[in-house]
């Protein structure tokens, strides 16, 4: 159902049932406020669709990033705002072994867990909470693990699962984490949503009571706000957390509202009933450039916009069918039908924002008799049908999927493929593809953690096909090298070998990498101290909005 109550309506609405639901602590926060016109201390942010969930171990997705770990949780590590750099959070400081096998993390005293509804805590966060954050994720056994029928994509994606040799307490206030092979990100990793911090008290609580999934879909983290309630597909509302050990957040409430329609997300902010938009239409870019309502910010994505073809299906298992369809592909038209000048062409399958981007390969040119040619030589000489997978969701690469479809679609009909559109819900699209379902479709990644890595390694290693490497590509010569280069230290070592891994991936063509976008973020004029991150999520601590 859609949100149809005005967000006055709204945010007074919530305020009410934070009144109501939240803890004591949610609950001190919202009394406080009874004296001040409802809303007027109140952030809302107007997103494009719901959350997949609220749990950040069980998802790997901007979205439920968004309404989860990044007002909710925190990590041991962080990154600074708006910056790739690390910065201490639950963990005061560490020490790295001299072999770079054992890290030593010495966490921070006096970090309360939220009060809620569910849930009272005894004790502050210690130890026993960061093992257990790991470990539901790491040992089959534990009693967590299969609970909400997690089954930890991001955390597979990184290879935490082999990487891994052991997670200890020292003592309440120490961790000692052992691996197996040096890991050259292991730390940037660490500031990742998927392994943000849970209560193990709050998870031992719910165990007892017989419903331990409610960990995951009612949130208890360390972070600046507080979950208090999800309308599905309307609204998510959160209250200031009173305690948090950073001071408190200069916002009362925090309203993630779920509005589909990009025109209307765009009338709202001028209404002044959205705060922040998501995903504004690129058509309308050139207008918020000069609306006095609209304060526009913009930066390069650490993204990429991609086709990918399942290397294991025919006619994709043919590398010469892969490489003509990336020759029958006019990207510069893509870029200016779908982006608007929001967006460059892509070669590589990193953006040309992050260290290691191998800017001597040659793209393939828009040449469909040369993509003629080589379908023939692969047996194809009348092209072939085939399915083609459109997303079905606006993300942070790909600011409109339906047309791009339709044009990559046009320009292949012209080589004699035809491509016959399909789709899927976003959840059912993603577990198809995973499955092998897939035969050639539409997909996106944006970095999380400022390392080539983190887009080589989920979205092409061999490890990771059936999880995020949704192209089922499995190349050894690939794979060997970021083993190897994340075992090194030096970044000019590292940086060598992901651009030899680049050529492979030109050569072998198990994708065409179409664009990567830029990112815009259209705030109400009363917005203070919001600040891009480089990976695409909202945070909203440190935010503050002038009184209306």
């Amino acid at each position: 159902m859609k949100l149809k109550a005005t967000l006055t309506l709204v945010a007074a609405s919530l305020f009410l049932a934070a009144c109501d639901q939240a803890g004591s602590a949610a609950k001190e926060s919202a009394k406080a406020e009874t004296a001040k016109p409802s809303g007027n201390n109140t952030f809302v942010y107007c997103t494009a669709k719901a959350p997949l969930g609220f749990s950040p171990a069980l998802v790997m997705e901007g979205t439920s990033y968004n309404a989860s770990s990044q007002q909710v949780y925190n990590r041991l590590v962080e990154f600074k705002k708006g910056s790739t750099d690390l910065e201490p959070a639950l963990a005061e400081s560490w020490e790295i072994s001299d072999d770079g096998l054992t890290y030593t993390f010495h966490l921070r005293k006096g970090v309360k867990f939220h009060t809620t509804k569910e849930f009272t805590p005894t004790r502050d966060f210690n130890a026993d909470d960061v093992v257990f954050s790991f470990q539901r994720q790491l040992d089959p056994n534990h009693p967590y693990h299969n609970v909400s029928k997690g089954t930890y994509p991001y955390f597979k994606a990184m290879k935490f699962p082999d990487l891994l040799k052991s997670v200890e307490k020292v003592d309440d206030n120490t961790i000692r984490i052992t691996l197996n092979k040096k890991d050259a990100t292991f730390l940037a990793s660490l500031g990742m949503d998927f392994i943000s911090i849970y209560s193990a008290e709050y998870a031992d609580a719910m165990l007892k009571a017989g419903k331990p999934e409610t960990i995951d879909n009612k949130p208890v983290g360390t972070g600046p706000f507080i979950f208090v309630d999800y309308k599905t597909d309307q609204a998510a509302q959160y209250v200031a957390n009173e305690t948090y050990w950073k001071g408190r957040t200069p916002l009362d409430r925090l309203v993630i509202s779920i509005v589909p329609d990009a025109t209307t997300r765009y009338a709202k902010l001028q209404a002044g009933s959205c705060d922040l938009i998501l995903f504004p239409n690129v058509a309308d870019l050139a207008k918020m450039k000069t609306d006095p309502k609209v304060q526009l910010l913009e930066q390069k994505g650490l993204n990429v916009a991609y086709i990918a073809f399942n290397t294991e299906k025919a006619p994709f298992d043919n590398v010469k069918v892969r490489q003509a369809l990336n020759y029958a592909v006019d990207k510069k038209a893509i870029i200016e039908a779908v982006y608007q000048g929001a967006g460059t062409a892509a070669k590589n399958p990193l953006p040309p924002t992050i260290w290691s981007y191998n800017d001597e390969i040659q793209d393939y040119p828009y040449d469909p008799e040369k993509a003629k040619q080589l379908l023939a030589e692969a047996g194809y000489p009348n092209g072939f049908e085939t399915d083609f997978w459109i997303q079905p969701v606006v993300r942070a690469s790909n600011p409109n999927p339906k047309r791009m479809a339709e044009l990559v679609m046009a320009d292949w009909a012209k080589v004699g493929v035809k491509a016959n559109p399909v789709t899927f819900e976003w959840a059912d699209y993603q577990k198809r593809a995973k499955a092998g379902e897939l035969t050639a479709g539409i997909f996106g990644w944006s970095g999380d953690n400022g390392d080539p890595d983190n887009f080589l390694s989920p979205l092409l290693a061999s490890s990771n096909a059936g999880n995020s490497n949704f192209a089922r590509f499995k190349n050894a010569e690939f794979d060997a090298l970021l083993d190897k280069a994340i075992g090194l230290t030096n970044k000019d070592e590292r940086a060598a070998l992901y651009k030899q891994a680049q050529v492979i991936f030109h050569d072998q063509a198990p994708w065409i990498p179409v664009a990567h976008s830029v990112g815009f973020a259209p705030l109400s004029p009363r917005v203070k101290g919001y600040v891009q991150s480089p990976f695409g999520y909202d945070a909203f601590y440190g935010v503050s909005v002038d009184g209306k």
